[in-house]
């Protein structure tokens, strides 16, 4: 039987895993979009300054749904996906791969580290 930490590495070993200094050099790119998978109480912290707030739990839905979110519309654009700590987000960005997205990426660490470095938040 697969336990959480089977699936969060499969994940991380399907998609490519940036630092927050690599993120933080694609943001603000006209072909980059970020997505911050945490639930609605992390994001009322604070996010990534432009980043479009869709929990883990709802991706698919966000994607392919009877309501797809305009965010996620278009598939070859870069999308960099973070959460807390680099679990989610790697789940996230390898199911997107999964549902067509060409470039799918994962911040390795997350939110706090973003902030930490100094990364633009709102």
């Amino acid at each position: 039987m697969k336990k959480l930490q089977d699936y969060v590495s499969d994940a991380k070993a399907a998609v490519e895993a940036i630092t927050v200094e690599a993120a933080r050099g694609l943001h603000g790119r006209d072909d980059v979009t970020f997505i911050d998978v945490r639930e609605p109480p992390e994001t009322a912290k604070g996010k990534i300054e432009g980043a479009e707030a869709i929990p883990r739990g709802t991706l698919e839905f966000a994607v392919d749904g009877p309501q797809p979110n305009p965010a996620l519309s278009d598939k070859s654009r870069t999308y960099i996906f973070y959460c807390a700590a680099g679990g989610r987000a790697a789940m996230a960005a390898a199911r997107a791969k999964e549902m067509g997205f060409e470039d799918a990426r994962a911040i390795d660490t997350g939110y706090p580290e973003w902030a930490k470095q100094g990364g633009p938040t709102e």
